[in-house]
This record gives C-alpha cells, sequence and structure tokens, in this order.
C-alpha cells in the first residue's frame, strides 16, 4: 500500500528507507540554509531530528527562510519548525534546543546519539566547535560555507574544507581546523565573490540599532535554499551508502 515515503523508496529501496527511518540527525541553526535542510530530511523520511537554535522568527527572514511566515514572526523557530514537521510527518521524534551553540554550551549535547550533524550556523567559534565534536565522536558531519551577499545557486560545490578557494568563511575554517589538527570536513561552498550589499540609508534595517551589532549580510530567497537542500542530498545518500556509480 501506498505511503507518503513510496516515491522515494522506489529510488532508494526498502532497505535504505527504514535506514533513515532509524536514524537521528542533528541541525544546528534553522535559518536560510538549515531550515530548508530539515524540511528536506524530514520529507525523506528521516525519523529523528533534533533542532537547535535559540532565534525568534523575525520579518526580514521571511525573504528566505522556510519557516518565516507573517503569522510565525515572533515566534522561536524551533518550535515553528516542530510544528511543521508534525504536519509533514507526525511519526518524526523531534527534540528542540532554544540554544545559541558555542564552545560553551557544547556539553548540552551528546554527540554519540547522532548519526549525522548538520552546521548551519553562522559563527565561526560556533562552526569550530561542533567540527571538534563531531570529529571525537566519530560522528559525519556537514558544514555550510558562506551564502550571504551571493546570486549564483549553481555555483555551489561539495568538497573537503581543505580542497576549497575563494570563499572567505572557509578560508578561516581552513586555517583554524589545521591548527586544531582536524584533517578533514564535509563542506557546501561556493566560489562566487561575494556582493557588496547596497548601503542604503533609507533601508530600516540600516538604521535598526539592534543590527548595529554586526555586520548585516544581504540574502534572497534561492541561494541559502539551494545550499540546505544540497546538505540535505548529502545526509541522506551519506546515512544509506549511495553510489550512484553501482
Amino acid at each position: 500500500m501506498p505511503d507518503q515515503f513510496s516515491r522515494t523508496e522506489l529510488m532508494f529501496g526498502k532497505e535504505a528507507m527504514d535506514k533513515l527511518a532509524a536514524s537521528r540527525v542533528a541541525v544546528f541553526g534553522i535559518g536560510g540554509v538549515g531550515g530548508y535542510t530539515v524540511e528536506a530530511l524530514v520529507r525523506s523520511g528521516i525519523g529523528s531530528v533534533d533542532l537547535i537554535d535559540n532565534d525568534k522568527v523575525c520579518l526580514t527572514n521571511i525573504n528566505r527562510q522556510i519557516f518565516a511566515t507573517h503569522k510565525t514572526v515572533g515566534k522561536f523557530k524551533v518550535d515553528v519548525a516542530e510544528s511543521r514537521i508534525a504536519e509533514i510527518n507526525p511519526k518524526v521524534n523531534v527534540r528542540t534546543y532554544k540554544t545559541f551553540y558555542t564552545p560553551t554550551t557544547a556539553d548540552l549535547f551528546d554527540f554519540n546519539k547522532y548519526d549525522y550533524i548538520v552546521d548551519a550556523i553562522d559563527t565561526v567559534t560556533g562552526k569550530l566547535a561542533l567540527a571538534e565534536n563531531a570529529d571525537k565522536a566519530g560522528v559525519p558531519i556537514i558544514s555550510s560555507m558562506g551564502a550571504g551577499n551571493k546570486v549564483d545557486p549553481t555555483a555551489f560545490e561539495v568538497a573537503d574544507i581543505y580542497e576549497t578557494s575563494v570563499c572567505p568563511l572557509a578560508k578561516v575554517m581552513r586555517y583554524e581546523l589545521k591548527r586544531r589538527g582536524i584533517k578533514k570536513l564535509k563542506v557546501v561552498y561556493s566560489k562566487e565573490q561575494p556582493l557588496k550589499p547596497v548601503l542604503d540609508t533609507n533601508n530600516e534595517i540600516y538604521n535598526d540599532e539592534l543590527t548595529e551589532r554586526r555586520h548585516i549580510p544581504a540574502s534572497n530567497a534561492f541561494v541559502p535554499s539551494v545550499a540546505g537542500l544540497i546538505i540535505a542530498g548529502e545526509v541522506i545518500k551519506d546515512l544509506i551508502n549511495y553510489d550512484k556509480t553501482s
């Protein structure tokens, strides 16, 4: 009898679908990139997801984040995501953490319980801590490099961090990971040169005192989403040991 994953099973087979249903994936950061990753993972049959993000949906998220709508503004992203997941597949085991992931909050998570880790957070310190903890636990991880200030969704590549070029964030990560003795990290990155945002002083986000604490990148609906879907695809294929050449 057909179910919601019948089309996916036609592609990968029942054994693979059973593997996905038994897998637990932690997604750190569920914004422009991570939100689409979560969406695709759940629609692909992942049985358990951990969602880690302390942000609330704001109006400026609506242009690019799948969980952001006018109805969800002001709500915690993890709560909105949990509700959406329940509508897609109520059987998914969802754990939510309203936590800003940093080296100081890393102890809240037992990495040995995860089958895969997705890094879709913004801070370098957090990304490095995720890579280190995943490496110690021997758990596969994929990390998103910079998606802001870019307009070419076809420029994304999947590579080891030490094979990357051009991307400023990847450059910093390469240096810091090498210092820490981490020999590999699977990433999604783009060689597209980041654009400089148009600094329009009439733009409210430019003048918002709440956002002056850090640089605000420009973004759109079609670049972060593609990065998120690529990441989800890599997670799914790695979990089922998919080999397109076989």
